[in-house]
């Protein structure tokens, strides 16, 4: 029964990502706004709702740690290892607006998450606050790409019919549907296995749940790459993560009564990672407004390495000392300087 979900869920994954680009693609036309809008907000807000509703359960039923670790071990591994695979399979361009705008943001917000957590608590009014931010985001987003829109000269849809709209909202829909079902299927048995062999609520948020509740992100861009709507597949995962801190965060620390507790493990450690990781997006989304295969497979190699200090850690083996003090002392200093190198070429390309 067990492998059943599993096949069945995957299946209900792929379909239901497939649906989900076509009719977002299709939309994105049809009321004049850019597919990378499409993909920060309608595609990433719907591919989110896994986590939201994982984190917003979670709350309600006092499991905090589980709340926390879902949200940021969901944007580590949206980063990390969707990107990484995304790229790995199908390199990945970026659009220069995300580069300019998302990114940054991304890197601010995720910023101030640490700086509100650093009491131990995420209060209602911060994620009241925090949940304000992401509508005043999503309207913006909207404005500017109608303007630019219409500014620009585009020949007429001939898909545009109300019919078609419904159409393509319809597909949107079953496929929002097909991919939030195919992934709880997954991740309930994922939970129950982790939970059998006595792995800690923090550690299965960080990694069981979170990769269950990001495999709709990361099946919708491998399929958005395939179908060539790459500005999706790129918007989906960054407006993900944005969603994660703001939405899914900020509405989980709103209904929890005396606030979200945050773990001094998760502050010292987790967020920091996940701050890390938003960095580490724009030197390699900035280097040629493409990532390529091998900067793919180092987000993935990153993923790994973070997964098995996780697991080291929670079960406190003899490895952990090295593996941390060779993270840290070696391949981490090694990766900022391959980064700053490739920078460095692009800037002097551009001059040229």
């Amino acid at each position: 029964m067990v492998l059943f979900l599993f096949i069945s869920g995957l299946l209900l994954l792929i379909a239901g990502a497939e649906l989900l680009v076509r009719g977002a693609s299709r939309l994105a036309a049809a009321f004049r706004i850019s597919p990378l809008v499409i993909g920060l907000t309608v595609v990433a807000f719907g591919t989110g709702a896994p986590e939201l509703a994982v984190s917003v359960q979670a709350a309600v039923t006092g499991q905090g740690d589980i709340a926390v670790g879902n949200v940021i071990g969901s944007n580590i591994l949206n980063i990390l290892l969707v990107i990484g695979l995304s790229a790995l399979v199908l390199p990945m361009a970026v659009s220069p607006k995300l580069i300019r705008l998302d990114i940054p943001l991304l890197i601010l917000v995720s910023l101030a998450v640490l700086f509100l957590a650093l009491d131990g608590t995420l209060s209602r009014p911060e994620g009241f606050s925090l949940f304000v931010v992401l509508i005043i985001y999503t309207v913006f987003l909207f404005r500017q790409s109608r303007r630019e829109y219409d500014k620009e000269d585009h020949p007429a849809e001939p898909g545009a019919s109300g019919k078609s709209r419904l159409m393509d909202t319809g597909f949107i829909i079953a496929g929002l549907v097909m991919l939030i079902t195919g992934s709880d299927w997954m991740v309930d048995g994922a939970v129950l296995f982790a939970e059998y062999l006595g792995v800690s609520e923090l550690i299965i948020g960080l990694t069981v749940v979170s990769l269950g509740t990001s495999l709709p992100e990361l099946i919708t861009s491998l399929v958005a790459g395939f179908r060539n709507e790459r500005n999706i597949a790129a918007g989906n995962i960054v407006g993900s993560c944005l969603f994660n801190l703001l939405g899914v965060l900020g509405v989980a620390g709103l209904i929890t009564p005396g606030g979200l507790s945050i773990l001094p493990s998760v502050i010292g450690f987790d967020i920091p990672v996940m701050i890390a990781t938003a960095f580490a997006c724009l030197p390699i989304f900035f280097t040629g407004g493409m990532i390529s295969r091998w900067e793919g497979a180092l987000f993935l190699a990153f993923y790994l390495a973070y997964t098995l200090y996780l697991f080291l850690a929670a079960t406190h083996h003899d490895a952990l000392s090295l593996f941390s003090t060779t993270m840290l002392y070696f391949v981490a200093p090694l990766t900022v300087l391959t980064l700053i190198i490739l920078v460095m070429q692009e800037l002097r390309n551009g001059r040229k």
